[in-house]
């Protein structure tokens, strides 16, 4: 792919603080690419930062056409740069593209342009523990029509902002609150896809949960309120007697690359983890009765998050004294050791970024 490279005049001065958060500083440059139905993606580009102009007609601020992405950049302690399973992103990304009735990027397209534009701006991958250069790719119609179709035209995009902890709280078990009426998504739905209508449908739960109190909300499956589904930022995971189990993936519900690198890394141990339907009475029950032993969110930007309390009907059961498990610390510090080259990758999970990736 040729990609064309703008120089910004003056660089940003980069953030040199513990204190990054998540998307509040961005770099120096991003990748653009167009889509239009005679030439297809074209006039790849790195350019600098800076906000679009769009027509106040066009088709993505009245009909939501677009999806998006969200992977990391991490720094070795060697000073290398890697890549957690970023296939697994393109592929995703292809799969919501193709729910939303967007074009597809291509695996190949999409995995260049996020290694040539991380590579650009290394430097701006923090130095401190823990923290990560956070990559946002997204796709958007662009058509500028008040009619409802699919559009002709396209944008994809990404930019990159270095972060620190999703939650500032860390690593600190958080509550969680069951909503009863309220639903996320549905199967035949776009809840497997990464779009942003999703996010928006989960905001009113999210926020129901935060004026009682609780950290995030739990969605119930949108037919029977009955069996578990995610988080709202994450997939969600329960330690019930020996076992792991977790709500298999029907179509409703993101199909998490951490989750599965989680299955994946628990079956190597010889732990047994269940995909199956869980309902929330099952939950609740374990709950009472002691067998649920941990509880946990699994996602990119949190990558492994206790839950301390869950709260259904008005009850509200403690898991584990509020405190980490050792299946929750185990993953996270596996999960972490292998993106930050602390552990071995056993699972080929890293791409290395080098001198190939210069522009």
């Amino acid at each position: 792919m040729d990609i064309k490279f703008i120089k910004r005049d003056v660089l940003k001065e980069k953030p040199q603080t513990i204190k990054l958060g998540v998307g509040k500083y961005f770099t120096d440059y991003m990748f653009l690419m167009d889509f239009d139905s005679q030439n297809g993606w074209n006039n790849a580009r790195i350019v600098p930062y800076e906000d679009f102009s769009i027509s106040p007609a066009s088709a993505v601020l009245h009909y939501a056409q677009e999806t998006f992405e969200g992977l990391k950049a991490y720094r070795t302690p060697e000073g290398e740069i890697q890549l957690f399973r970023p296939a697994m992103n393109a592929r995703r990304f292809i799969n919501s593209n193709k729910r939303m009735c967007l074009p597809i990027v291509p695996e190949d397209v999409f995995l260049e342009a996020v290694r040539k534009l991380v590579y650009l701006e290394k430097d701006w991958i923090p130095f401190i523990p823990n923290t990560t250069l956070y990559i946002r790719p997204f796709v958007f119609a662009t058509d500028n029509t008040l009619g409802v179709h699919v559009s002709k035209t396209y944008r994809f995009c990404i930019i990159l902002s270095p972060s620190g902890n999703y939650f500032p709280t860390g690593m600190k078990p958080i509550s969680i609150y069951v909503e009863e009426e309220l639903v996320r998504a549905v199967i035949g739905g776009t809840g497997f896809a990464k779009c942003g209508g999703n996010y928006a449908a989960s905001l009113l739960g999210q926020s129901k949960a935060a004026t009682q109190g609780y950290d995030q909300v739990l969605w119930l499956d949108g037919v029977e309120h009955k069996y578990i589904e995610e988080v709202g930022a994450m997939n969600i995971m329960f330690v019930i007697n020996d076992e792991v189990v977790t709500p298999m993936l029907n179509g409703s519900i993101l199909p998490g690359i951490t989750r599965d690198s989680c299955i994946t890394l628990l079956k190597n141990k010889n732990i047994k983890v269940s995909e199956r339907r869980i309902s929330i009475e099952e939950i609740m029950s374990a709950g009472r009765d002691g067998t649920l032993k941990e509880m946990f969110g699994t996602g990119t930007a949190a990558v492994i998050l206790p839950v301390g309390k869950i709260s259904y009907k008005g009850e509200e059961i403690t898991i584990n004294n509020q405190q980490i498990g050792p299946v929750a610390q185990d993953l996270f510090d596996e999960l972490t050791g292998i993106q930050f080259g602390r552990k071995s990758d056993d699972n080929n999970w890293i791409i290395s970024l080098n001198s190939n990736d210069k522009l």
